[in-house]
């Protein structure tokens, strides 16, 4: 299993990365695509991990037309038989998940218990699409007509863009990918240019497993800059749904161009996320919900807690151990298992948070802790007391910045927890039936995700995953997001010698 000592080069090796490697597969990888050459860099230690050939817009075209064509044959393999093919998929994954979260941890800067875990949650949506191979239900419904029989049924949509973000590189395109696979369409990755390389190692754990059955053209990369290969995805007329993650103003671009088409899209998008604390929270559940909800990958997640919502009551106590425990948070590489908080992503990640820090101190916020940049791509966690109306509580700063704000009634915590654009996840820390039953019904939290006396990190993969408002409204991974990548069709058999018309209605010769 890597750790720290394990050499870098020993897991690329493990994992088929090669120096310079090609980004554009159907199956076949294009031997020389013909974009620039890409480096990905360690945000720990600024060492070039490997380089990519960027596909051009021609190479796009290959793989598209590919896809296209596996689709055609894809769509007839019986639903549980793709699911035995997802099902090698999650096999494959559970036999490299330590070499894979280590490249998860090396090349974008979360902890390495956090990269593993996010390789098992791709084994886990793997098994759960698996199970659904089994159960893509459509209903039966009465017809008014006599002898007539109504149902629907649902069918696969074709090849399925997906762009996903660097701060879950692999785990966001389970979500989608293998959701889509088992629904019968293909899929086209477009991943971050922060991580190619976790892109790369999973298009081949894939590929292990498509050539075994002789299978091309059902998971597809495509790795190329946002103003080439991006704007012809997000352009293509034959992509029906495309899923993006990333931040909200590139959403709104990536929702207006597909809709223009009338495509289909699935937007995860910004969070600002709150917690509020009651004063008969549990004390110590609340504290470790916070901490790691609020330094967990460096604050990159979309889900990061970034506005603590404190009662008077406990708020003092609260702060004072937020405090004491900012100041134990280890912060260095990420493959270290002592370490809690690796690096941001880049360099311009941390001037980003700089900036932040800088604008919260003019608009009057008190930095109880942290607030400095250190060597790199680290950062110190930082802790803010702050007051509700500062303007920038209503940005979602990228980075690991959490706000301190007191509150006397729940009305008023839960006005200003909603007092903002985004609406991704939320929760409570309350004993009280009355406090978590209110945060939970229409008058209270506004976001996709609402949760009681856990934080707002950690969604399972059984549940539907998405927000609200500038958070984009998509819904990805359990329940039935699944219907997001199929195309709902309604039936009407006539098993009579009559042919009644609907409503009553009369037309005879």
């Amino acid at each position: 299993m890597p750790t720290a000592n394990t050499s870098i080069h020993e897991i690329l090796e493990r994992l088929e990365i090669e120096p310079v490697n090609s980004g554009a597969c159907y199956g076949d990888w294009i031997p020389c695509p013909a974009g620039d050459e890409l480096a990905s860099v360690n945000p720990a230690t600024g060492e070039t991990l490997a380089a990519v050939r960027m596909a051009g817009v021609a190479d796009y075209e290959c793989v598209v037309e590919h896809a296209r064509a596996a689709f055609l044959e894809w769509r007839m393999v019986p639903a549980p038989k793709r699911g035995e093919i997802v099902r090698e998929i999650g096999d494959e994954l559970r036999a490299r998940k330590a070499e894979l979260g280590a490249l998860v941890t090396l090349e974008m800067g979360k902890i390495l218990a956090e990269g593993r875990g996010e390789v098992q949650e791709m084994i886990d949506v793997a098994d759960f699409a698996v199970g659904l191979s089994r159960q893509l239900y459509g209903l039966t419904m009465t017809s008014e007509r006599p002898g007539h029989r109504m149902y629907e049924q649902w069918h696969p949509l074709g090849v399925v863009g997906v762009i996903s973000a660097f701060n879950f590189p692999v785990a966001v395109w389970s979500w989608n990918a293998l959701i889509a696979a088992v629904c019968g369409d293909c899929v086209l990755w477009r991943p971050s240019s922060e991580t190619p390389l976790t892109a790369i190692a999973v298009q081949k754990i894939c590929n292990r497993v498509t050539d075994r059955h002789r299978l091309k053209g059902i998971f597809n990369l495509v790795i190329g800059p946002s103003r080439t290969v991006g704007e012809a995805l997000i352009g293509d007329v034959r992509i029906p749904l495309v899923s993006f993650t990333g931040s909200t103003e590139v959403g709104r671009h990536v929702s207006e161009t597909v809709a223009r088409r009338l495509g289909r899209s699935i937007l995860e998008l910004g969070g600002n996320n709150g917690v509020v604390v009651m004063n008969d929270a549990n004390f110590d559940l609340a504290l470790r919900a916070i901490l790691f909800g609020a330094v967990g990958t460096a604050g990159q997640r979309c889900t990061t807690t970034r506005r603590a919502f404190l009662q008077r009551g406990i708020a003092p106590r609260m702060r004072e151990a937020l405090v004491d425990a900012y100041r134990q948070v280890r912060v260095g590489d990420p493959m270290d298992a002592a370490t809690l908080m690796g690096p941001l992503v880049n360099l311009r990640a941390v001037d980003d948070m700089m900036d932040g820090i800088r604008r919260i101190r003019e608009q009057g916020g008190e930095i109880l802790s942290g607030g400095g940049k250190l060597t790199g791509c680290f950062v110190e966690p930082t802790l803010v007391r702050a007051r509700p109306d500062m303007p920038i509580l209503k940005e979602e700063i990228f980075a690991p910045i959490l706000y301190l704000v007191e509150f006397d009634t729940l009305d008023e915590a839960v006005h200003w927890h909603n007092d903002v654009p985004q609406g991704l996840s939320s929760a409570m820390f309350t004993g009280s039936l009355i406090s978590a039953e209110t945060f939970l019904s229409h008058r209270g939290s506004d976001c996709g995700i609402a949760n009681i006396n856990l934080g707002t990190s950690g969604a399972e993969i059984g549940g539907a995953f998405g927000g609200e408002k500038d958070t984009g409204g998509g819904r990805e991974s359990g329940s039935d997001a699944w219907k997001a990548y199929m195309r709902r069709q309604t039936n009407t058999i006539n098993w009579s010698e009559q042919l009644p018309l609907a409503q009553g209605i009369r037309f005879d010769l």
